[in-house]
């Protein structure tokens, strides 16, 4: 939709400044440029012709988080993030489109094997120290004018993705449920621990679990602005997912549990796709919605108890209204004693890519969070989005924090059976290699 299409919008903005409160960035800079108020002005004077779509505009458009904060905290209830994306999307098409993002929406992404090949070689990259020579070199600012410090938030890549390991099929399960496993691009290619968790809790669930083969959701190419190549692969996945009569379609990542809910308003009223998206966006669910709740052992002694706190991912709080129900599970988890994240839904920086365009400012969004970790006392920080638990992950160990970062499925799948008291310190979780 045209920006010009959005003026009602737009000018719904009182310009009243509680959205700065509430907007990292702009608590990180102080600009107004940063913050809603400043963002929406910015598109008024666009429709107004007070100013021209040029390359200027880059920088305000797209060094937005897309975090939603700002929403939840206007009393007009002012859909900024949205707004914002229609303005990239509109960028795009007056400015021009970057060719690497073209190759990477249009060749990489809609191909999961491709993606994983391109991950390996990532992942050997890193591994042999050939990407530091690159960067050296000046040969990898092409991915994005952060990319060669970026780099080091990923130390190393997992030697083999998830669908490596377990191939796209279906599972025999314990449960009642036919249901299809998304698998998404972060979750596949860079925590293959959470999806073995994911993948096992849901076997307890189903009758049958198939492990897609499906492509990346689309929401990268969305958020970017490229509208036309989420819309094609939100075409594919659908396609792949009315081949089944699945009762539930369950992600472990919280961003693309988000977009999959929203794939109808990609598509106008009247067009056909429309109505599939909508038919299987009922079915959609987030893994956090159906992990098991198990009743609390008997109350340990304090010494005894692991230190758990959860970071609340924006696609998870505001993206589906998902506050309850980690809390419930990790409140009700033998061994743990939970202790509240401050400012938990508050973007922790990593933003899908976010780093790679803009490194000081995620750092300065990270830095905020990691403050408020250290204030818990936590021993594991959980989380259910891949971006969220690489960001978190670099962090506490940039800051040598001994903290652990996981996914809420894994922490979940080591606890679903009540295992003897103390039993969670000597799992997995506290064992694995920090790097």
């Amino acid at each position: 939709m045209s920006i010009e299409q959005q003026y009602d919008e737009i000018s719904r903005c009182n310009r009243c400044g509680f959205c700065q409160v509430a907007c990292p960035i702009f608590r990180a800079t102080g600009h107004e440029a940063g913050v809603a108020r400043g963002r929406v002005a910015l598109l008024r004077a666009l429709i107004e012709k007070r100013i021209e779509w040029d390359d200027e505009l880059k920088e305000p458009l797209f060094n937005c988080l897309l975090c939603g904060a700002c929403t939840a905290n206007c009393f007009p209830g002012v859909a900024t993030a949205d707004l914002v994306v229609d303005a990239r999307t509109e960028y795009l098409e007056r400015v021009g489109r970057d060719k690497l993002h073209r190759l990477l929406f249009n060749h990489l992404l809609p191909y999961p094997k491709r993606l994983r090949m391109a991950a390996r070689a990532a992942g050997l990259s890193l591994k042999s120290g050939l990407s530091n020579v690159a960067s050296a070199l000046g040969l990898l600012r092409a991915f994005g004018r952060d990319f060669p410090r970026a780099q080091r938030i990923v130390k190393r890549l997992p030697d083999q993705a998830f669908r490596d390991k377990v191939q796209p099929g279906v599972l025999e399960g314990r449960g009642e449920l036919m249901i299809g496993y998304f698998v998404g691009c972060g979750i596949d290619a860079l925590c293959p621990d959470a999806a073995q968790a994911t993948l096992g809790i849901l076997r307890t669930l189903g009758r049958t679990v198939e492990v897609l083969e499906n492509c990346c959701c689309g929401l990268p190419a969305m958020t970017y602005g490229d509208r036309a190549a989420a819309q094609a692969m939100a075409e594919k996945n659908l396609t792949l997912l009315e081949t089944r009569q699945f009762d539930a379609i369950v992600t472990d990542c919280s961003s693309c549990a988000s977009f999959l809910k929203k794939y109808p308003t990609l598509f106008d009223e009247g067009d056909p796709r429309r109505q599939r998206a909508e038919a299987q966006a009922a079915h959609i669910r987030d893994i956090v919605q159906l992990l098991p709740q198990p009743a609390p052992l008997p109350d340990v002694k304090p010494g005894e108890k692991v230190i758990v706190t959860y970071h609340d991912p924006c696609h998870a709080v505001r993206g589906q209204g998902l506050v309850r129900e980690p809390r419930d599970l990790l409140r009700s988890l033998p061994g743990i004693e939970y202790r509240e994240l401050p400012e938990a839904d508050w973007c922790c920086g990593g933003a899908g890519s976010y780093a790679v365009y803009h490194y000081d400012l995620s750092l300065q969004v990270l830095d905020r969070k990691l403050d408020n970790i250290q204030r818990t006392g936590a021993q594991l920080l959980v989380t259910s989005c891949p971006a969220c638990i690489i960001h978190l992950s670099f962090g506490v160990h940039r800051r040598g924090l001994p903290v652990r970062v996981c996914h809420i499925a894994e922490l979940a799948a080591a606890c679903g059976v009540p295992p003897a008291q103390g039993a969670l310190k000597g799992s997995g979780l506290f064992s694995r290699n920090e790097s």
